[in-house]
């Protein structure tokens, strides 16, 4: 019989994703991973590597498939925060490895790099095309975006708290999102002062 070599990678792929949330990169465990996944050790290490470069892959794919399930939108930011908030609402795993991304390995990768520098140049545009306050700078501006999308993983009230309040904390992410990029009238100085 022989052996389905994509559903064995699928499969580890998805018990590293646990292991690494609930662990980190340093705490996960290729034991762990290979008898959750159902897997030989050894392939783990045939199909990605050490531990480190199995974290990169699983840490690509959630990127990935967080950069298709939340396009980002630069003269939408306030929905795009909203559906930040609601993709990591549906897994809040997510956020867990996102965190320990950044605690064990703050350097952003090549693929981070990317995504934020075509963001940036996105926004810039939206800015300079009158859809987004150009007050702050981008950078600025698409970092506290991110920050309101994901406050409430990184807080006491923890993975958007219940359910029933969930609707009310997304609101105030969109709401916070928009009066942050909303363009702003011009003040004219009143000729009586």
């Amino acid at each position: 019989m022989a052996r389905d070599s994509s559903a064995t990678k699928a499969r580890i792929l998805a018990a590293a994703f646990d292991e690494f949330a609930e662990y980190g990169i340093a705490g996960a465990r290729i034991d762990r991973i290979a008898d959750t996944a159902g897997a030989n050790k050894r392939m783990i290490y045939v199909y990605y590597g050490n531990k480190e470069q199995l974290f990169d892959q699983v840490l690509r794919q959630a990127l990935e498939q967080g950069a298709e399930s939340v396009p980002f939108d630069a003269e939408n930011l306030p929905g795009y925060a909203g559906a930040i908030f609601d993709h990591l609402t549906a897994d809040p795993r997510l956020m867990r490895l996102v965190m320990w991304k950044r605690l064990e390995r703050p350097e952003p990768t090549a693929p981070e790099a990317e995504s934020y520098a075509r963001k940036l140049a996105a926004l810039a545009a939206a800015q300079q095309g009158g859809h987004v306050d150009p007050a702050h700078d981008p950078a600025d501006v698409l970092t506290l975006v991110l920050a309101l999308a994901q406050a409430w993983f990184t807080t006491a009230a923890g993975s958007a708290a219940a359910e029933d309040r969930r609707t009310a904390h997304r609101a105030a992410v969109v709401d916070a999102a928009s009066r942050l990029v909303a363009v702003r009238a011009p003040v004219t100085p009143d000729p009586r002062a």
